[in-house]
């Protein structure tokens, strides 16, 4: 619809040209009201195509944009939180948010304006050459200059463009981790070590991006240089040809007036498309450099076919819902990448049905990564993990994950109400089971854990106990978990509160299968069984 906007200029200029002939010629102001009427029409009618290519335009352009960062968010949400490999926080979160802004005009003003710089022109110069072929010729040697010049332009815009992306997502990241580590910074005295690190990656940005300016204010510079030039040409050409001194160039002999100002009405709109063009050449550079970003971190998300994972899951898992399955860990191997030994060395493990085990172990030994390996957050160079008569691997991890709830120690609470930080987003859950939830998980005499209570990200407004009972009740609220995986559940409360938490969490672990990684042993004693990793399976006295 653009591009037809901008097509409807040939026929206003036809009319405006035949109009100026037909005063010349002694045809009065009569003969010229109809067709500065259709001059009118055609100028609303160019509006109307003007405004309603540009709104679709805009509108085709976002959803497009929102669909990249949900595919994104989707294969970055596939990355274990024990992959070393994973992008930064403050990088990814940069190229959904930042770096995915420069995708829009990209897609909502570099891809109409190339449409019309690719059909306008073409245009324009097939009606010029149908009055002066001479003109004609002088915009076609002077059209190809511009885009050679702009694609040369461009591989250094795109360039430029690349390592500013680079420069703001590791400034992102750096700024992040610095800010997570305030305390520990503070603690160390390394405040203006931080400061002048962060003012050299800011110093650093702003040459990145003044690089960037420049380079598009050269492009702009070369298209206005090349379309002055041609229309120059033409306007002298036209001049001199209605003087008499140049009697070439035009197909019946002599240009009249009327045809002359034809030709130099088209002559400006023929670069007008490029000049465009030349306009948003930078969101072009900056919106491919922001595309293959995404596209890079879109491909190191996904290990697999997304189907794969998504496909086999949630029929199975609520057939099995109603029964505890078992868990089995056969001869399991497992290390960091580069950390030199081995966290697991031929482990083997049975946890029976419904049963609920402790998983005993000094601190690093490797309680945390085994709940993490039967989770599937991981995979174990060999062995196996079973759980109930289904092997955990790359095509069924998405399946048995659905039937699990996972407890850290550090619960992370989002910014928003109680009710969505039980619910997360899981469909088909109404309020009476989020009451229910927090019921179970104790939560529901606590003031500021009441379920239209707003939380502040991290947790702000809960205590430790609180934010633990909170993971509780979300997995209370899991339809389909019938597999309970703890970390820590108690570390860092006081006794009152652990004592709560314990409550609440064999609560929820009725008629559930239960692994809990922890060193409280008022909790061990209350489960049925502790296996101390490192030696054989020990059942409790």
């Amino acid at each position: 619809m653009q591009t037809a906007g901008s097509l409807l200029w040939i026929p206003q200029a036809a009319l405006l040209a035949w109009s100026l002939q037909s005063l010349t010629d002694g045809g009065g102001m009569r003969s010229v009201v109809l067709p500065a009427l259709a001059v009118f029409m055609l100028g609303v009618l160019r509006a109307v195509c003007e405004m309603a290519g540009t709104r679709l335009t805009f509108k085709r352009a976002r959803a497009h944009l929102s669909k990249i960062r949900a595919v994104l968010a989707d294969s970055l949400a596939m990355r274990s939180p024990l992959d070393p490999q994973r992008p930064a926080s403050g990088l990814a979160a940069s190229a959904m948010a930042e770096q995915a802004e420069a995708i829009l005009p990209y897609l909502a003003r570099y891809q109409p304006a190339r449409m019309r710089a690719t059909l306008v022109p073409l245009f324009i110069l097939s009606a010029v050459f149908s009055v002066s072929w001479l003109a004609g010729l002088i915009l076609l040697v002077a059209a190809p200059l511009i885009p050679i010049f702009m694609a040369l332009v461009g591989w250094r815009a795109k360039a430029a463009s690349e390592a500013q992306m680079s420069e703001i997502g590791g400034m992102n990241g750096f700024l992040l981790d610095r800010l997570r580590g305030l305390t520990t910074i503070r603690s160390l005295q390394a405040v203006d070590l931080t400061a002048n690190r962060l003012q050299s990656a800011a110093h650093a940005l702003r040459r990145r991006t003044m690089a960037v300016l420049r380079i598009a204010f050269l492009s702009s510079a070369v298209l206005e240089l090349f379309a002055a030039l041609g229309v120059a040409m033409v306007a002298v050409y036209i001049g001199f040809h209605l003087l008499g001194q140049l009697n070439f160039g035009a197909w019946s002999g002599k240009l009249s007036l009327g045809q002359g100002l034809f030709v130099l009405l088209l002559a400006p709109s023929f670069f007008e498309p490029l000049r465009e063009l030349s306009a948003v050449w930078h969101d072009r550079a900056a919106g491919e450099a922001a595309l293959e970003q995404i596209e890079r971190l879109t491909r190191q998300g996904m290990p697999l076919p997304e189907a794969g994972l998504h496909a086999v899951g949630q029929t199975s898992a609520r057939h099995d819902a109603m029964r505890a399955p078992t868990i089995a860990v056969r001869n399991l191997h497992f290390s960091y990448p580069d950390s030199g030994h081995a966290v697991f060395a031929g482990l083997n493990l049975h946890i029976e049905r419904g049963e609920h085990v402790a998983i005993v172990a000094p601190s690093g030994a490797g309680k945390s990564t085994l709940l993490s390996l039967m989770a599937g957050m991981a995979s174990p160079q060999q062995g196996d993990i079973v759980i109930g008569d289904c092997r955990l691997q790359a095509d069924t991890a998405a399946a048995l994950r659905a039937r699990m709830a996972w407890i850290g120690q550090k619960p992370h609470v989002f910014a928003g109400s109680v009710r969505s930080n039980v619910t997360l987003g899981r469909a088909g859950m109404d309020s009476g089971d989020v009451e229910l939830a927090l019921r179970l998980a104790a939560l529901h005499k606590v003031r500021q854990a009441q379920a239209g209570v707003m939380l502040a990200e991290m947790g702000g407004g809960l205590s430790g106990g609180e934010a633990v009972r909170l993971a509780l009740a979300r997995a209370a609220a899991h339809p389909h978990a019938d597999i309970l995986l703890v970390d820590e559940p108690t570390a860092h409360l006081d006794r009152d509160t652990a004592e709560e938490v314990m409550r609440a969490l064999l609560h929820l672990a009725q008629g559930r299968t239960m692994a809990v990684a922890t060193h409280d042993m008022a909790l061990v004693q209350r489960l049925d069984r502790s296996i101390v990793l490192g030696e054989r399976e020990k059942v409790r006295a």
